[in-house]
């Protein structure tokens, strides 16, 4: 008689951990970054993986572990996830992270140009086109904006440039943007960034201004103070003098 085969599934024991880098945005060919992995348990052993590469585990008495990658050659490139356990391995291990993406810059790539369609300032509600230009073809190329933890957008292009399209723009659009491409051959090599323009929105009309409302409010404050000074000052004095 055949004995029955029992199989068990062991559900990830721990929340998955985040993951970041740093440089956040890339690193140049020979350069080092660090790629961080934080958990919500101390004492645990993280494990960091690339497209079925597993690094050495390294294990942390905090909540975060850091991996090294100096010497950054072209193969580094690609799509990380990370993922913690207790040390003695009793436990299933969490689930991966989110993936996170290393570009390897590449500076023998010419770098790409970009420019603003309209250019100067632009009124809030308007659609703004933001045109990159490289001297390469089949690439991808990939809007950055400064300050911006999200992925940056990418675009196909038409010939040897993109064009990003944002439209009815607002304050929170304004910025400084940049571009790179990346080799459809090479889908983790970037050239190094454009150099930035800066997109400036106006405010809608009849909406104040609140950057200048607080330079006004804080000035007024100021010279209140300094009032009040005044007079504390000169009630004291006068007390002084009326002292035998």
């Amino acid at each position: 008689m055949a004995s029955a085969l029992t199989i068990l599934f062991l559900e990830p024991s721990y929340p998955k951990p985040s993951i970041s880098l740093s440089p956040s945005w890339g690193v140049s060919l020979g350069g080092a970054v660090a790629v961080w992995c934080r958990g919500q348990r101390q004492g645990m052993r993280f494990v960091l993986n690339k497209e079925g590469r597993h690094f050495p585990p390294v294990a942390s008495n905090g909540l975060e572990a850091v991996f090294h990658i100096s010497n950054v050659s072209r193969e580094d490139g690609g799509s990380y996830s990370c993922s913690y356990q207790n040390r003695s391995g009793s436990a299933p291990a969490s689930s991966p992270s989110d993936p996170v993406e290393l570009a390897v810059r590449d500076p023998s790539l010419p770098r790409p140009s970009i420019s603003l369609s309209p250019t100067g300032v632009t009124a809030a509600g308007a659609d703004v086109t933001i045109r990159c230009r490289g001297q390469r073809r089949d690439v991808r190329f990939f809007l950055h904006k400064a300050g911006d933890l999200n992925p940056p957008g990418h675009m196909d292009p038409a010939g040897d440039g993109a064009e990003f399209h944002i439209p009815s723009v607002g304050r929170q659009d304004g910025g400084n943007y940049s571009c790179s491409y990346r080799p459809r051959s090479e889908p983790f090599v970037s050239s190094d960034p454009s150099d930035p323009v800066q997109l400036v929105v106006a405010a809608p009309p009849g909406c104040p201004d609140f950057t200048n409302a607080n330079i006004a409010r804080l000035a007024l404050g100021a010279v209140v103070l300094l009032v009040l000074g005044l007079i504390l000052a000169e009630a004291y004095y006068s007390r002084l003098r009326e002292m035998p």
